[in-house]
């Protein structure tokens, strides 16, 4: 018994985060399902209603007071978060690849700018980035909403650290070879870093999922609202609030991240796992 004890201990501390974090997504889920009134005086059943359950096809059809449908938020949110963890992918893996491989005047001066832009709150950067934006034409726009994130310091660092690790030996071996620059980077170390980019694709995508400070600043324009503007616009209006379909918005907004990360989980934990090449 006094063997079994220590192991119980943290099973016992697993269940009740696992209750402290599924609590409030069950209340959403039953929630949704049950009268608007009842939920703002506070009577919310555990028990959803299945009689319930047409809020979810009315919000993403109809929406709700102060916001549009759904569907048009989750699919300006879906090509957001996409635009955003490919962009960033895209521009930080060259990047790295540059500060990492090649020698050029200034090379860790670059590597220090680009480093040094993790110390700036987002919010110092709003203001001059918007000014970047209007001067150039691009506030009410898709480019707009997603080119000013895409600059990645922290993917940078991390696929820096990953082309460190490789050996020396197999870069002499790819130049001995005969392979250019181009073709080491494709055939060598983006296979290399294969998990890692998987990882990052994960965290970025649910990063720009979740983005509602600059779609807020930059996009006025009710067809660019993400779900997360979508949400806070059904969150006191003039009317009174629609709770249920305000559940039912918050539940449909956690399916494609959760499916994300469901489906590469496999990739995104060896990319967080294995950090020698």
């Amino acid at each position: 018994m006094r063997r079994r004890m220590p192991a119980l201990i943290p099973h016992a501390v697993l269940i009740l985060a696992i209750l402290l974090f599924a609590l409030p997504i069950w209340i959403a889920v039953a929630g949704s399902t049950q009268d608007s009134a009842a939920i703002a005086r506070g009577e919310v059943s555990l028990v959803p209603s299945l009689s319930g359950l047409g809020v979810y096809r009315d919000v993403l059809v109809n929406g709700s007071a102060g916001a549009g449908p759904v569907w048009r938020s989750l699919l300006v949110s879906a090509a957001m978060a996409l635009a955003i963890a490919f962009g960033k992918i895209a521009l930080s893996l060259p990047s790295a690849y540059a500060v990492t491989f090649f020698r050029f005047p200034f090379r860790m001066t670059a590597f220090w700018l680009i480093f040094l832009t993790l110390m700036l709150p987002v919010e110092v950067r709003l203001i001059p980035t918007f000014q970047v934006m209007s001067s150039l034409d691009l506030i009410n726009s898709f480019t707009g909403l997603t080119i000013p994130l895409v600059a990645s310091a922290t993917a940078t660092l991390l696929f820096r650290q990953t082309f460190l690790a490789v050996p020396d030996e197999l870069v002499e071996a790819a130049r001995m070879d005969g392979a250019g620059p181009l073709r080491f980077l494709r055939d060598i170390l983006i296979p290399v870093s294969g998990a890692n980019i998987a990882a990052l694709f994960v965290i970025l995508f649910v990063y720009g999922w979740n983005q509602y400070l600059w779609p807020l600043l930059v996009a006025t324009d009710p067809k660019l609202d993400t779900v997360v503007i979508s949400i806070v616009k059904m969150v006191g209006v003039d009317t009174a609030t629609e709770w249920n379909k305000v559940m039912a918005t918050a539940v449909l907004a956690l399916i494609p991240p959760v499916a994300v990360v469901l489906v590469m989980q496999r990739w995104f934990v060896k990319g967080l796992t294995e950090g020698d090449k």
